[in-house]
């Protein structure tokens, strides 16, 4: 099973980070979603989304479709909660990640690291600044009310709300619009927390490596 994408992508890391928790084999190849060639990624990813899955003859793009497939496919180490309300709950929050932190930090993201690092091209400064400090502060204010002073963010165990709310936070703290302990410190906490697992912080710490090279 082949998992393509970068792994600095927060929808690449969801996926990295689930296939860890749940012991699942996985080789992931590196790949940029706007200059690849890969025959794989192109007829698997129409519209260039990452990651993309390669399974034997099955090939699926998308991240959100990816977990939910990897959570039929392998059951063990549940990732979505079996109670209707929780696991209604944890795909809220997959989508105040994907459809909300996501926009909110992207412009941050994209200006601070992507453009001079991968790109090299000076990315827009005020535009990032002013993307911090407008969009990013309701996120994080509504996540410093849910977020639990112990454990996960739905019922007694770790899921995929954890994995999608901390893949999103993970980029913020590499383009230095992290979680400020001191206006949010229960939020500061659980990301603290949830980003030491070894599913996370072996990502972190290579992508970091990568960042700084």
């Amino acid at each position: 099973m082949i998992l393509l994408g970068a792994s600095i992508s927060p929808f690449v890391r969801k996926v990295l980070v689930m296939a860890a928790e749940k012991q699942i084999p996985l080789e992931h190849r590196q790949l940029s979603p706007t200059t690849s060639q890969d025959p794989l990624f192109l007829a698997a990813s129409p519209f260039r989304k990452i990651p993309v899955l390669i399974d034997g003859d099955y090939h699926l793009a998308d991240s959100t479709a990816i977990v939910a497939y990897l959570e039929a496919r392998f059951p063990q180490t549940p990732m979505f909660p079996a109670d209707p309300r929780e696991r209604g709950t944890a795909t809220w929050y997959e989508e105040v990640a994907d459809t909300i932190m996501f926009p909110a930090g992207q412009k941050i993201f994209f200006n601070r690291v992507v453009l001079p690092r991968f790109l090299n091209r000076p990315g827009d400064l005020a535009t990032a600044a002013e993307a911090q400090a407008t969009l990013l502060p309701p996120v994080y204010d509504y996540l410093e009310k849910v977020v639990p002073v112990e454990g996960f963010l739905v019922g007694a165990s770790f899921s995929i709300a954890d994995i999608c709310v901390t893949s999103m936070l993970v980029n913020m703290h590499f383009c230095d619009a992290g979680v400020d302990p001191a206006l949010h410190p229960r939020l500061a906490a659980y990301f603290a927390r949830i980003s030491a697992r070894p599913s996370f912080a072996g990502l972190i710490a290579s992508d970091r490596a990568m960042l700084a090279a």
